[in-house]
């Protein structure tokens, strides 16, 4: 199995090529994602892992149409992004989008970004995360598996804010 960290930075995982735009110990191969084409041929990885890297992307569209290119079409694409209501989301000032329990669903087929890119993704997980340690936040890490999650767009509409979760984390089939 062929494993890709994308913009893995100081968080280096066996197993996988590691790439980063710095040269980091540890990190494999050495290359700034906003350039195209990436240094991988097509279908190259059976899975891509993105963790806290897609929110510092200008063209969004443009890198989830390389993540298509070198994931082979029965791999996975795992996605760790900030949740747009935590407030970690508009802290960083390296962020520079933000992302919705409904983000990636626009990249499905037969969805409406058809005429600005050819990326095509099947969701095979979408879920709300919360962390916390303790008080009343670490019972709600429990909410999401129970409730949150199974009305998504519910807790979006009107518990986002008050009860903010910390991270989305998606994972893509490509559509070829």
């Amino acid at each position: 199995m062929r494993r890709l960290n994308l913009g893995c930075g100081n968080d280096i995982r066996d197993g996988y090529v590691n790439l980063d735009a710095a040269m980091l110990p540890g990190v494999d191969v050495v290359h700034d994602i906003t350039k195209r084409p990436w240094p991988f041929k097509e279908s190259e990885f059976d899975e891509v892992l993105c963790r806290h890297v897609l929110e510092h992307m200008e063209d969004l569209m443009a890198i989830l149409e390389e993540l298509s290119r070198v994931t082979k079409q029965d791999g996975r694409i795992v996605v760790h992004v900030p949740y747009f209501a935590s407030p970690g989301a508009f802290a960083d000032p390296t962020h520079k989008r933000f992302f919705t329990y409904n983000t990636f669903r626009y990249f499905q087929p037969g969805d409406n970004l058809e005429h600005y890119t050819k990326a095509r993704f099947r969701i095979l997980e979408n879920r709300l995360r919360f962390f916390s340690s303790s008080g009343i936040f670490a019972v709600l890490s429990f909410l999401p598996d129970l409730a949150i999650n199974a009305f998504p767009n519910l807790y979006e509409r009107f518990l986002s804010r008050i009860l903010p979760a910390s991270e989305l984390r998606v994972v893509l089939r490509p559509v070829k």
